[in-house]
């Protein structure tokens, strides 16, 4: 065979080898590509922005949903429905800062507040106020900020405490939050945190189960109120978002808040109609937080009622809401996750099993109906409420469902709780990686610092 053509055929072989290497590597490859980049180039190019997600669309996609149980829950099921009537009267311990180290005693997930005595009978729907509230109200001065890649915890904070008159700024505010850019979450119980620790004119509470009543009657007496929300893009599906609710109208029905992330960014205010926002909030379990003034902490007290001040009586109220809704709409995979997390709450309240057996089974439920692929980029109760019946291997596959893509190996929690599912399975030296990983998504992410800590790390 002459030479040039044994060249010739080297090349074309060394070429395939080539390619074939690269299109195997490509998944991984483009799964790194960090998302503000890949954000950046939508926004300089939408052109150039929609092939590149096609790209990563064909060669990288993401799943429809997270897995379902793998197996049946071999442990006796617990009856929910008692469980959310039972009278609860043992006096539970006070809530500390987050214990995480792997040991069944503790409850790893840091509570927003400390956790008084239980209500000794089944939480009532929260009181409304005894005064008739104006039909519409607009605080006045509510601006917009528009936030930087995936930024809307630290915006809408900033959005608040400038409303109030303080001059800090998007950037200082996510430096402590989020100092990893790609971090995909901020908490509830952080941003709360936040404004408790390092605030010296500002105090915050977050709280589940609020509903539009409790809205309003925040607005008017001059607050206002972040919710967390869900929605979905037409383009990259479902998502969890933060908004600011600023006003209402009832005759229009009408909630206005400032979106950091889909704007309007004139200052006009988004508006959304009081049956679509409660739908987008319930997926979040109604989940919101109140900055205040120290001075005004009893109004703000007497406002949420003897029920949400709570922790106990709080929980036990949204298990029953969460309970109701999905008897009505038995395919409603968000009620069953939210009755899951009342459940787990309730147990990291009372040390009590029975309602991290309950959680878990709603869990399962939710997991069969099936669930959005990022749902534990935001919410973590499913890892603790497994992790207090022994099922390791489940946080382990949720966990590895989410750390499948980019936006998912940015979420410090699912590190956290893989980390602590490793450790009860003796792997320490996997344990001690997570953990470390959990702290290179988030630094100031004090509950891996405590559980390596913990392990010898």
């Amino acid at each position: 065979m002459p030479k040039r053509t044994r060249n010739f055929i080297l090349i074309v072989v060394t070429i395939q080898i080539i390619l074939i290497v690269g299109l195997l590597a490509l998944p991984s490859v483009v799964q790194a590509v960090p998302g503000r980049y890949r954000v950046a180039l939508q926004e300089r190019s939408p052109f150039l922005g929609s092939l590149a997600e096609e790209v990563i669309e064909r060669v990288a996609p993401v799943a429809t949903a997270l897995p379902a149980p793998s197996q049946a829950d071999g442990a006796a099921q617990v009856d929910i429905a008692a469980l959310i009537a039972v009278q609860e009267t043992a006096t539970p311990e006070p809530a500390v800062a987050p214990a995480v180290v792997p040991n069944p005693s503790d409850n790893p997930e840091p509570a927003a507040e400390p956790a008084p005595v239980p209500t000794t009978t089944l939480a009532p729907t929260p009181t409304p106020s005894p005064t008739p509230l104006p039909a519409r109200v607009v605080l006045p001065g509510m601006g917009v900020i528009k936030q930087s890649f995936n930024n809307c915890g630290p915006a809408n904070l900033t959005q608040v405490l400038n409303w109030y008159g303080s001059d800090i700024t998007q950037a200082e505010v996510a430096d402590y939050l989020k100092p990893n850019p790609e971090d995909r979450n901020v908490s509830p119980w952080q941003i709360a945190d936040y404004v408790n620790q390092f605030t010296t004119d500002f105090r915050a509470i977050t709280r589940a189960g609020g509903n539009i009543d409790l809205i309003k009657q925040f607005v008017a007496a001059g607050y206002p109120v972040v919710i967390e929300k869900g929605y979905n893009l037409p383009e990259t599906g479902w998502w969890g978002h933060y908004l600011t609710v600023y006003g209402y109208d009832d005759a229009l029905q009408e909630l206005y808040s400032q979106d950091t992330y889909l704007g309007p960014f004139d200052g006009s205010g988004r508006t959304d109609g009081y049956a679509e926002m409660e739908q987008a909030w319930q997926q979040f379990n109604y989940t919101f937080y109140v900055v205040y003034r120290p001075a005004q902490e009893a109004e703000v007290m007497a406002l949420l009622g003897p029920t949400l001040a709570m922790d106990f009586a709080m929980w036990q109220y949204v298990a029953g809401l969460a309970a109701k809704e999905a008897e009505a709409r038995p395919d409603d995979s968000f009620a069953q996750f939210n009755l899951g997390t009342a459940l787990t709450r309730m147990g990291a309240i009372t040390g009590d099993n029975q309602y991290y057996q309950g959680g878990a089974q709603a869990f399962d439920k939710a997991r069969e109906i099936g669930l959005p692929p990022r749902m534990l980029w935001y919410q973590f109760e499913p890892y603790l409420a497994y992790m207090r019946v022994n099922r390791y291997q489940d946080m382990i596959d949720l966990a590895d469902a989410t750390l499948e893509t980019q936006g998912g190996r940015n979420v410090e929690e699912t590190f956290l709780y893989k980390g602590h599912a490793l450790a009860f399975l003796g792997n320490v030296i996997g344990a001690r990686e997570a953990y470390r990983e959990a702290l290179r998504v988030n630094k100031n992410f004090y509950p891996a610092e405590i559980a390596l800590s913990s392990i010898g790390g």
